[in-house]
């Protein structure tokens, strides 16, 4: 189960508040603004600051 379109309208990274997109793989949500990628385990987006990694 992919993550819905209406589920990425309302989700915003919690650390800067810049949307936020699925990567390519589906393996998380990237933000657009400060580049942390928050994992996306059992098909749920973990949202938590301290999950996510930044990639460039």
């Amino acid at each position: 189960m992919a993550i819905s379109k209406d589920l990425l309208d309302i989700l915003v990274c919690p650390l800067c508040k810049a949307t936020v997109e699925l990567k390519e793989d589906g393996s998380g949500l990237k933000c657009v603004e400060c580049h942390r990628v928050y994992p996306i385990r059992d098909d749920i987006p973990v949202m938590l600051i301290d999950e996510a990694k930044i990639e460039e």
